[in-house]
């Protein structure tokens, strides 16, 4: 006696489409379980980026936000990059627009802009060096003392390396991820009671970004 058909699940749909167009899925640490099962790498953003640079074939699929699918667009820039909803977007990018690095550039071309990896791709075009959370205060140290700076978009990493590198000449653009804000001083230091950490300074610099 003939039952049901069984119906493909909406997993077995995914990893059909995937071998079907050659694709490589990247999920961001941030992305729920499900996804992140589903996914070939897992990581942060520009870690992915250059992992699916490993990968063979055509499509990437990036499961995470706009600037993230940019940055992997640029450093696989023979390859298709999707992303599954177009408009996710990120508070941190979204509080540095270009027209505005424009225009400071406009007024003071004296400035070097440094600007972190998790920036827009015409925020990234308009900066003279890009860094990482990593190396952020390593590229500023490189800067001739003289030389004046423009580190955006997030001020929190921006004050960090201005205390690391002592560069008084160094103005921090004002942006910031409204998630990480939620995070209040109290519930870190609970936290970095519970669970104690290296004291050094540049081994919790190592953290990786969004």
């Amino acid at each position: 006696m003939g039952g049901m058909p069984v119906l493909p699940s909406i997993t077995d749909e995914i990893l059909e489409l995937k071998e079907r167009r050659r694709a490589v899925i990247l999920a961001h640490h941030y992305q729920e379980p499900e996804i992140q099962d589903l996914a070939d790498v897992v990581g942060d953003s520009l870690e992915l980026a250059r992992k699916a640079r490993d990968f063979e074939g055509e499509v990437i699929a990036f499961c995470g936000v706009k600037f993230m699918a940019e940055t992997a667009k640029v450093v696989n820039p023979t390859r298709t990059v999707i992303l599954p909803e177009i408009e996710a977007g990120c508070s941190l990018v979204d509080s540095c627009p270009a027209s505005q690095i424009q225009l400071f550039r406009q007024k003071h071309p004296e400035y070097a802009i440094v600007s972190y990896i998790n920036t827009s791709v015409e925020v990234k075009a308009e900066s003279d060096i890009l860094c990482t959370s990593r190396n952020a205060a390593k590229i500023v140290d490189s800067i001739p003392a003289e030389q004046p700076i423009l580190f955006l978009p997030d001020v929190n990493l921006g004050n960090w390396v201005k205390k690391e590198t002592g560069r008084e000449n160094m103005k921090i653009w004002q942006g910031a991820c409204i998630v990480h804000s939620t995070f209040a001083a109290r519930k870190l230091s609970a936290a970095r009671a519970e669970h104690p950490w290296p004291k050094s300074p540049r081994i919790r610099s190592a953290l990786p970004g969004c």
